[in-house]
């Protein structure tokens, strides 16, 4: 298992002293959030992109992939009845899948919980097709760029569309792609779930369904900042071989995001270590 970062943890820094820092730390990768980088991350020129992944590599670190997707620019949704909006969204969506293939990351997590309710909707079951539909037309695209696209379940008080891992996986086994999985948030599904997250992991990850794992509190801090235990969470993914990414997301940042992200991999790496 590797570790990553999400970047919008320090995101007051400049890029390459993000970069730095989270290797400083000991993380292998960052975990981007386009915003963090511009409105228009999306549409981002090559000479730009070179930039973003000199900045990593000097640094010995890796872009692993990237969330947040939908923050901006604003007014995006996979569920609006807009057609104008909806076609632009699903355009920002194949754009993103480049721009992760050109700074070699390996995934893109969907979360955006507000670019996906569908309750201002008039027809609810029609917006859920219509985010099914986005998801699935962007499915050959992810392919042809060789990552994957994660389906993040989210807790209810974020969204009203997607909130469980059987949601997701039925998404997922209805679109048919190797390059369309779903994902384990930890904070999510402990909000969410009716398993503990370890149970999850042990029922899910055989599948091959999960492509993606984020580790966070329940109370939206990082790992070991809250009531969550993780040691059973690694003994899970350990003992059913996981080998992917394992990104820290901490949304709120005690006391500040550098100590946040200096303990989240401390904590971390220790209850690893044990397992060793």
């Amino acid at each position: 298992m590797k570790l990553s970062l999400c970047n919008e943890v320090i995101r007051g820094l400049d890029f390459s002293r993000q970069c730095a820092l989270a290797a400083e730390l000991g993380y292998e990768g960052l975990e981007l959030a386009p915003f963090t980088l511009g409105d228009d991350a999306h549409r981002m020129s090559a000479d730009r992109r070179a930039e973003i992944r000199r900045a990593a590599s000097d640094a010995g670190i890796a872009v692993s992939g990237l969330h947040w997707l939908l923050v901006a620019p604003k007014e995006l949704s996979i569920t609006t009845a807009d057609k104008a909006v909806w076609e632009q969204t699903v355009e920002v969506m194949r754009r993103l899948i480049g721009f992760c293939a050109d700074l070699d990351g390996d995934y893109l997590v969907h979360g955006s919980p507000a670019q996906r309710k569908i309750g201002g909707e008039p027809d609810s079951k029609a917006a859920a097709e219509r985010g099914i539909a986005a998801w699935a037309s962007i499915a050959e695209d992810a392919a042809r760029a060789r990552v994957v696209y994660c389906i993040e379940p989210l807790a209810r008080v974020e969204t009203d569309f997607v909130n469980t891992l059987d949601e997701a996986a039925a998404i997922v086994r209805r679109i048919d792609s190797p390059a369309v999985r779903t994902m384990l948030d930890t904070s999510s599904a402990a909000q969410t779930e009716t398993a503990p997250v370890d149970a999850l992991v042990r029922r899910w990850l055989p599948t091959g369904l999960i492509a993606h794992v984020q580790l966070n509190d329940r109370n939206r801090q990082g790992p070991g900042q809250g009531e969550d235990r993780f040691a059973p969470v690694l003994k899970a993914l350990t003992d059913c071989n996981y080998a992917g990414w394992l990104a820290m997301e901490p949304f709120q940042y005690r006391p500040d995001g550098p100590t946040s992200a200096a303990r989240a991999i401390g904590y971390v790496q220790g209850l690893m270590e044990a397992l060793a």
